[in-house]
């Protein structure tokens, strides 16, 4: 699949990019937070050294076309706050994985919805996706209600079927088509 080389998803008060060097130590304050990644499948990052790894890892994913990493900042910020990443792209059907964090201090706002509202209408609109999925924590219920709000369909739930940081966790499975109905979400200044 062809992906843009440069793109950039913005919004009333966000703008999403993809991932430079200079964004780590931002990241490190979101990625750092046990909280923030308690129910995603990586290690907080306790140094430097994990986030150097995990951007040269995203590095060579981007070289192969394997996923686009954004990261999500205030429009008048400028700073990241969070990520969303495109990933596991299939072209045989045209689909996608989403992925995502938001730096604590701003979660119960909307703007993860905002950000995903505007990433699913990239996927479908501009790189002509015509499915998205998203794989959760069931107990993550925070994340499962930004999901339903931007439209995606709880489609399954697989039992114990993944281990998460040495514990054996279950999986929730989300979709949307580009058919369904995208409803209009709001953009927030803060």
């Amino acid at each position: 699949m062809k992906l843009p080389s440069r793109p950039v998803i913005e919004t009333g008060s966000l703008v999403l990019r993809l991932v430079e060097k200079g964004d780590l130590p931002a990241l490190f304050a979101v990625n750092g937070d046990e909280e923030v990644v308690r129910y995603s499948p990586r290690e907080s990052w306790k140094t430097a050294a994990d986030g150097e790894a995990w951007f040269a890892k995203i590095m060579e994913y981007r070289s192969t076309g394997a996923t686009l990493q954004f990261v999500i900042t205030l429009r008048d910020g400028g700073h990241p706050i969070g990520t969303m990443a495109l990933f596991h792209f299939d072209e045989s059907v045209r689909s996608a994985e989403v992925g995502y964090v938001l730096a604590r201090s701003l979660w119960g706002k909307g703007l993860m919805k905002e950000a995903l509202a505007a990433t699913v209408a990239f996927a479908f609109d501009v790189l002509g996706l015509k499915r998205l999925e998203a794989e959760l924590d069931p107990r993550n219920a925070a994340s499962a209600k930004v999901l339903e709000r931007v439209g995606f369909t709880h489609e399954g739930h697989r039992r114990r079927n993944y281990c998460s940081k040495g514990e054996i966790t279950d999986t929730g499975l989300y979709g949307m088509l580009r058919e369904d109905p995208r409803p209009v979400i709001p953009s927030r200044r803060l």
